[in-house]
């Protein structure tokens, strides 16, 4: 079904009855015309043979599909195709390169609610645990505050609250020694 006789002008033709009247007789010469070129593009680029052939079935669907998009001003039918072309053949090397997801992989696999009695221990630990910051001096809660729930260093915290290093360290460390105590029987 080959059709040598067609040029540029002609296979624009083609594409414009496909898109304004579904003509199937356009769309069977012009895939009489584009696809064993279409198939030795893809094989240039790398395909082989079967995976070429499905690549051509897509890019003549394509062509259908959107052919109302084709605008003879702005490229030639081969120059349009063989970009789809190109694009699928993209597409494809993309989705090889990104292997499937395994649904048993054990790391995809949620673990397990922990049991009863460890959600309820863990819920007496912080309710202990605010219980024992509530209780400390408020200069040593504000510093714990700056740098546990707001990440800030030593040096950050001594900065903004204008304290020297040597302070906030030791007010730090007083605080985490009280906390140590009250939270030893959760240990």
């Amino acid at each position: 079904m080959d059709s040598p006789d067609l040029d540029r002008d002609a296979l624009a033709d083609l594409v414009e009855a496909i898109a304004q009247r579904a003509d199937k007789a356009a769309f069977a010469r012009l895939f009489g015309y584009l696809a064993p070129r279409l198939k030795a593009f893809l094989i240039r680029l790398g395909a082989n043979g079967a995976t070429a052939e499905e690549l051509v079935q897509e890019v003549m669907l394509t062509v259908w599909r959107k052919a109302a998009s084709f605008d003879r001003r702005q490229s030639s039918v081969t120059t349009w195709t063989f970009t789809i072309a190109r694009n699928r053949r993209i597409d494809l090397i993309r989705r090889e390169a990104k292997p499937e997801l395994d649904p048993d992989e054990p790391a995809l696999i949620p673990s397990s609610p922990p049991p009863a009695d460890v959600t309820v221990d863990e819920g007496r630990r912080d309710v202990t645990l605010r219980a024992a910051i509530a209780e400390l001096p408020a200069e040593q809660a504000d510093l714990l505050q700056l740098a546990f729930y707001e990440g800030k260093s030593h040096a950050e915290i001594a900065e903004v609250r204008n304290l020297p290093l040597g302070t906030v360290k030791s007010r730090l460390r007083l605080a985490f020694n009280r906390l140590r105590r009250v939270m030893e029987p959760f240990q």
